[in-house]
């Protein structure tokens, strides 16, 4: 079966591979195999929403079976900023490290009981006829005070998981690949997965 991921972010597609490897005659493709298509600007309030719109537009713009995640990190001291701006947090174009910047010189003068955030992510399953599924993942933890770890992408150099004393990017893909909240939403979509 092929699946096309709606991003074009490697790090996210070695992450999809990763997770989604227990289907073996799964055969999964991203947009960077698709230069021609031009994904729409991301509208919606939620992560499920965006992460529907992105799916839906793909799979009936390439008319095959697309799996599209939202995802992002809210603080609850911000009023759960960034939330579904996480991409863009320090502007349209920011990088991760721009973000991560910007949400470190937000939160400089908390402390601990006051650095707790979410990571979410939604995931859109859809077909050229409408959207199949959508499942969510979350994973609680806090803001650290700087920068760890050489590895993950995003905000994970500053999420530390609950019950871990290790940001995502000490962590290494092996164990945040199985403590996600992207493994959490995943884990809700392979049962439909396994069933197409």
């Amino acid at each position: 079966m092929e699946l096309i991921l709606a991003t074009g972010n490697l790090h996210k597609v070695r992450e999809f591979r990763d997770l989604l490897k227990k289907l073996k005659s799964l055969d999964l493709l991203s947009l960077t195999h698709f230069p021609e298509y031009s994904a729409p600007e991301e509208s919606g309030n939620t992560f499920e929403e965006i992460a529907s719109q992105k799916a839906l537009h793909a799979a009936q713009a390439l008319g095959r079976l697309v799996l599209a995640d939202d995802s992002g990190l809210s603080v609850s001291f911000l009023q759960n900023a960034p939330g579904i701006f996480s991409k863009r947090y320090a502007g349209p174009n920011a990088t991760d490290s721009e973000n991560r910047k910007k949400l470190l010189q937000e939160m400089q003068h908390l402390k601990d009981d006051l650095r707790s955030a979410t990571l979410t992510c939604s995931l859109a399953l859809a077909s050229p006829e409408g959207i199949i599924a959508v499942a969510t993942g979350k994973c609680e933890g806090m803001i650290a005070m700087e920068e760890r770890g050489n590895n993950g992408f995003g905000y994970d150099p500053l999420f530390i998981k609950l019950d871990y004393d290790k940001t995502f990017a000490e962590l290494g893909e092996s164990i945040k690949n199985r403590v996600s909240h992207r493994r959490k939403a995943i884990e809700r979509i392979l049962p439909i997965l396994e069933n197409l």
